[in-house]
């Protein structure tokens, strides 16, 4: 496997050969405190003057290596390059026109320019808190919970239909989302704003062990069954947080409809008694 250095270094003397105006890193090797490990890739963004002739003839982008496996994709006025090597390395490259600089910039946090001898980026800082957490209003927080417990009823019918892929797709896309985000909101609430990452990849380290291993166990959409005990155990995580955090803050939480609501998961899915048992197995 190529190390760092040799990586960046076929990075600026492709860019050099194509006569680049200038090149920046991002995403996790632009991040100081993310994780080091050989799954980091590269996130490099080439501006150029004239993307059409770099699109034409695609014969450079074997001066990175033997790729395994790519994905070639248009996003507004930029083209991606998405490759696999087969050493194991992989390079998410960005070509940008110049021109169109502050597209890229705004959908990018970190980043640390490699070369830019013109000063295209003298102008533009990079914008670390793109994925950090502020503390919650008022009206956030209503519009999380009421979001909660009205996509919960959607799981409900998809699993009495047994249609398990639109009660996952609900419960994962929506439910566990916005408990992660009313957590993160835990955080921010006795810390201020925090940088908890994409996709809350830093979360828990601001929290404790046990919660995180506690929404890992909500994971399981195996079958129906894995499915149901997720969505119970889900609303039960959330109903209590939501609790914890209207007494942290004094913001107003309807607990009488959740309260509503979990009794309406437990009459449509006929499991009364085993909701009861896991409810007091998650209080203990």
């Amino acid at each position: 496997m190529r190390t760092e250095t040799e990586i960046l270094d076929v990075i600026l003397q492709t860019a050099k050969v194509l006569q680049v105006d200038a090149v920046a890193l991002s995403g996790s090797r632009a991040t100081p405190k993310a994780l080091k490990d050989e799954f980091q890739d590269y996130d490099v963004v080439y501006l150029v003057e004239n993307l059409d002739s770099l699109v034409d003839d695609l014969a450079w982008l074997d001066r990175f290596g033997k790729r395994m496996i790519e994905q070639h994709a248009s996003l507004e006025h930029r083209q991606l390059f998405l490759m696999l090597f087969e050493d194991g390395n992989r390079i998410d490259l960005t070509l940008c026109p110049k021109k169109h600089i502050k597209e890229w910039l705004d959908s990018e946090a970190d980043f640390t320019v490699l070369t830019d001898p013109h000063g295209l980026f003298q102008a533009h800082a990079s914008a670390p808190q793109r994925y950090w957490t502020v503390p919650a209003t008022a009206t956030d927080f209503e519009k999380s919970c009421n979001e909660f417990w009205w996509v919960s009823a959607y799981v409900v019918k998809g699993i009495r239909r047994h249609q398990l892929i639109y009660a996952a797709d609900h419960l994962y896309e929506i439910c566990q989302k916005e408990l992660l985000k009313l957590l993160a909101w835990q955080v921010a609430a006795d810390k201020g704003p925090v940088d908890v990452g994409k996709n809350y990849k830093y979360l828990f380290q601001y929290l404790p062990t046990e919660k995180e291993k506690a929404l890992v166990a909500l994971f399981d959409f195996s079958n129906q069954e894995n499915l149901t005990q997720s969505l119970l155990a889900t609303q039960i995580f959330f109903h209590q947080e939501a609790q914890s955090f209207s007494h942290k803050t004094g913001f107003s939480y309807d607990k009488e409809t959740a309260e509503k609501m979990l009794e309406y998961t437990k009459e449509k899915l006929e499991l009364i008694d085993w909701f009861s048992a896991l409810e007091m197995a998650h209080i203990s």
